[in-house]
């Protein structure tokens, strides 16, 4: 899949958010190594804390159906549906991709490719921990 249809497969996960709070929607296209695509949205709560990202929603979808190994994803969001301007991961985001994925994983924004180390170049993990 090309970077572009991945990114326009997140344009259209971001139609399905719940931005009621913000008026922020965002979407996610993740593809896995097997050539599955899962698809996450934002869903805020009024309790800020308890919103999640559509990065985080498309990880844990994919997870909870098996699938750990993963390839790429696109990260799409506006507040106007002009999804021309690029929309960074938040560390959350990042640390939760960190768990599953490598350094040089793919981050496809409206901008360009970017990878995972480019976001977050000492992430937390196991090996960190001794």
């Amino acid at each position: 899949m090309s970077d572009k249809e991945l990114f326009t497969v997140a344009v259209s996960a971001a139609s399905r958010a719940y931005s009621k709070y913000s008026g922020f929607s965002v979407g996610a296209a993740l593809l896995t190594s097997e050539g599955r695509l899962f698809t996450g949205c934002n869903i805020e709560n009024a309790s800020y804390s308890l919103t999640n990202c559509a990065e985080r929603t498309a990880v844990f979808k994919a997870v909870s159906e098996g699938y750990k190994n993963f390839e790429a994803i696109a990260i799409a969001g506006s507040m106007n549906d002009d999804f021309s301007k690029p929309c960074f991961p938040c560390g959350a985001c990042l640390q939760v991709l960190s768990e599953f994925c490598g350094s040089d994983f793919k981050i496809v924004l409206s901008d360009g490719e970017y990878k995972l180390s480019d976001f977050l170049p000492k992430a937390f993990s196991e090996e960190s921990m001794k």
